[in-house]
């Protein structure tokens, strides 16, 4: 039985996002999505209602997010708490896992921000050698 097992173990491969069927793509696309990465980064100083969730990210719409917090506590990275008041008081926090993902999204977003000028240097040059191009076809 054992090596019944064993020869089973080796036939499944280890997911990987390079492979376009895996299911780990959705992961990938979840956690990569910059709304996820402001509400992760944002629920990483504590616990916080929705209102003071949307000022603290700035710039998003209630329905993205309503969707994002959905998406998030369906994947089981952020929890929901409705306290049985009038009016109710809803809070989120993250969970035991959404906490892992605190260091990976911090260091990315802090790379965005360490990078932010020579990025937006090649983007200049990049649009500088597009219109160029077209003044020499013309």
């Amino acid at each position: 039985m054992l090596g019944l097992k064993e020869g089973m173990a080796k036939t499944a491969s280890p997911p990987s996002v390079l492979e376009p069927q895996c299911p780990s793509r959705f992961v990938l696309e979840r956690i990569a999505d910059k709304w996820t990465a402001l509400v992760i980064q944002i629920l990483a100083r504590g616990t916080m209602r929705y209102a003071e969730l949307q000022r603290a990210i700035g710039g998003i719409s209630q329905k993205m997010l309503t969707q994002t917090l959905r998406s998030l506590e369906r994947d089981g990275l952020v929890q929901r708490k409705v306290h049985p008041v009038v009016p109710p008081k809803v809070e989120y926090s993250l969970t035991r896992l959404g906490r892992t993902l605190i260091e990976p999204l911090h260091a990315l977003c802090r790379w965005s921000e360490k990078h932010l000028a020579e990025l937006q240097a090649n983007r200049a040059r990049a649009k500088i050698r597009a219109v160029a191009a077209v003044a020499d076809r013309g």
